[in-house]
């Protein structure tokens, strides 16, 4: 049974990290690169994390406080938080090809929720079906811009004092 209130808090995760999006837009800059042609359409991202944002708060949510979950939890945490990581990487810094070990590391940690979820709650771990299936094309998309635009200028990061 799902706590409302534990998806709630779920919910605020995933759109704290989604927040990166808004802090680091893709930009002319973005729009300049060079996609392969099954590059999905822009409208398209938004409407899929949406989605995707809603089945991992309700998985999260479905399996949190059960006893023997902390695995799920762990890689729940681990996904949230690369998620987070890969937009100012890839968006922000301008490093695609650095962006692309952070995006395997999310597929692994997306599939461990999978796993995870399901060997406690079957709904919970089909949730996280079509997340997995989104990371494969974008990890896919994410190598393919990155080999397609090899001379893409990181920005710089700025000096301490």
């Amino acid at each position: 049974m799902m706590d409302i209130l534990v998806f709630l808090i779920f919910l605020g995760a995933t759109f704290a990290a989604g927040a990166t999006g808004a802090m680091f837009p893709p930009g002319h800059w973005y729009e300049r690169l060079e996609k392969p042609p099954w590059t999905p359409p822009n409208w398209m991202f938004p409407v899929a994390w949406t989605s995707l944002y809603l089945l991992m708060s309700f998985a999260g949510a479905r399996v949190a406080g059960v006893d023997g979950s902390g695995f799920a939890m762990a890689f729940w945490a681990a996904q949230i938080a690369l998620n987070t990581l890969w937009t100012p990487v890839f968006f922000g810094l301008r490093r695609l090809k650095q962006a692309v070990p952070i995006m395997a590391l999310l597929w692994v940690a997306v599939a461990g929720c999978m796993v995870t979820h399901w060997q406690i709650d079957t709904l919970a771990g089909l949730a996280f079906v079509p997340y997995l299936a989104w990371v494969t094309v974008a990890g896919a998309l994410n190598i393919s811009v990155a080999a397609r635009n090899p001379n893409v200028e990181p920005v710089a990061l700025q000096d301490q004092p």
